[in-house]
């Protein structure tokens, strides 16, 4: 295979992933827009708007999308009740996220496999702590861009 080619199988590669990710933001947006209009947080589309933006930061982004709406909630009602709903709904977010949204979106856009996209993150976490999260994504992209290339 020339240059040329590792390229260009990369560059799909990658495209496919940023694909991925966007649709991961937006699919993690709606489910922010509809847990904080349900809690009645204020500014329910601003939040949700910025936790779809944040998504494409690894590991920091969502939990910085958590700050708005927690003191959004504890401004309104003044009470520990609200953000303490809003850090329930984060958590239930992170896990239907993690867990079924970005394998099932990586699996149907970047050709990856949902075991791949759960273990290889964990995997590479352990070996190389911090990169290993953020590279696994990119990592199995192109991996299995090339699988499918030789096949």
């Amino acid at each position: 295979m020339d240059p040329r080619e590792h390229i260009r199988v990369t560059g799909f590669a990658l495209k496919n992933w940023a694909v991925a990710q966007v649709q991961d933001s937006i699919a993690v947006a709606l489910l922010w827009l509809l847990g904080l209009w349900i809690l009645k947080v204020p500014w329910a589309p601003l939040w949700a708007a910025l936790a779809a933006a944040l998504q494409i930061v690894p590991h920091l982004g969502p939990v910085l999308s958590l700050v708005g709406p927690v003191l959004a909630a504890l401004l309104r009602w003044q009470d520990w009740e609200h953000p303490l709903y809003v850090l329930i709904l984060y958590a239930v977010i992170v896990v239907v996220d993690g867990l079924l949204l970005q394998p099932y979106i990586m699996r149907r856009v970047a050709k990856v496999p949902i075991w791949a996209s759960i273990l290889a993150p964990v995997v590479l976490g352990f070996a190389i702590p911090f990169w290993g999260f953020v590279l696994a994504p990119l990592l199995l992209a192109v991996l299995y861009a090339y699988k499918a290339r030789a096949a």
